[in-house]
């Protein structure tokens, strides 16, 4: 049954990257990946993976080509730059893009991608944090052909619990667009209560377990309220800067659809706040130390 299943190639090997291959080898997928820094490649080639040297070289043996990188700029160097996804493309792959991009940008460069080569574009990006990558259990918010989409199906649910297919291409960014505004609003007013216990007196220790089943628990509170009420910010599970650069989007994606959304707009405020004072690559536990007395953060 293992030939059966389709080839994949695997760029970004970064905090998500990596336990998402991880779990594609668990799967019985032949896996071959590429990273600007080839060195974090070395655990999965230790566990059966093959490296390449350059992301064209992607291409060379996969039906599937995964990518899992920073923003819109870095996804289109590495699918358009010099040795560049596309110069190995070629009719019946499929680029599935599990990065978080502006929709417009996705949409541009999936036409291009099919356009210049035959190649097809699936934008699926992700939500659950490390955690999720690991276990496998990551919402997975998809954009593209229903045919496409039905393909790359198993390969999604390898890696997550909830695959749901949103529309056409670009329609999964929007998604996660719509799911970053959430978690950054809730991170920051997360972080302004347990600042608030702190001062009134309260153990802001006992904030996620007094609060769990009510209307105000969320994963987010579970996960970051404990960390910042003990200030544990290591290691590092996600960064400021992605938060940073996903409200960035929403807020652009809301501009261009006429819509308001005057408290995401805030958020990022407060965000380019916090990774201004040199906590862009910090975790986002850290933001209570934006609503903290100074001498107690």
């Amino acid at each position: 049954m293992m030939s059966a299943l389709p080839s994949l190639g695997f760029a970004g090997i970064g905090l998500m990257g990596l336990p998402m291959c991880r779990r594609l080898l668990a799967a019985g997928y032949s896996l071959t990946v590429w990273n600007r820094d080839p060195r974090k490649c070395a655990p999965l080639v230790a566990a059966g993976a093959r490296q390449v040297a350059a992301p064209s070289q992607l291409c060379e043996q996969a039906d599937l080509v995964l990518l899992c990188l920073a923003n819109t700029e870095v996804v289109r160097e590495v699918v358009f730059g010099a040795a560049g996804i596309a110069e190995g493309a070629r009719p019946g792959q499929l680029l599935l893009d599990l990065s978080s991009l502006e929709p417009a940008a996705t949409r541009e460069m999936a036409a291009t991608l099919a356009r210049d080569t035959g190649m097809g574009w699936v934008d699926a990006p992700v939500s659950g944090g490390t955690q999720g990558a690991e276990a496998g259990s990551l919402a997975i918010m998809v954009g593209g052909e229903p045919a496409d989409v039905e393909r790359v199906r198993p390969v999604l649910l390898a890696m997550g619990q909830r695959v749901t297919h949103m529309g056409a291409v670009g329609a999964g960014q929007v998604t996660k667009a719509c799911n970053q505004m959430i978690v950054a609003c809730n991170a920051l007013v997360i972080a302004e209560v347990v600042a608030l216990a702190e001062r009134s007196g309260v153990d802001a220790r006992l904030l996620a377990e007094a609060l769990a089943g009510g209307f105000a628990d969320s994963r987010p509170l579970q996960i970051l309220a404990p960390q910042m009420a003990e200030s544990r910010f290591e290691p590092v599970k996600w960064h400021v800067r992605t938060l940073l650069k996903d409200l960035d989007g929403a807020v652009k994606l809301s501009r261009e659809q006429g819509a308001a959304t005057p408290i995401s707009g805030l958020a990022a405020q407060l965000m380019r706040l916090h990774g201004g004072q040199g906590y862009l690559e910090k975790d986002p536990a850290t933001l209570v130390r934006l609503f903290r007395d100074p001498s107690a953060g």
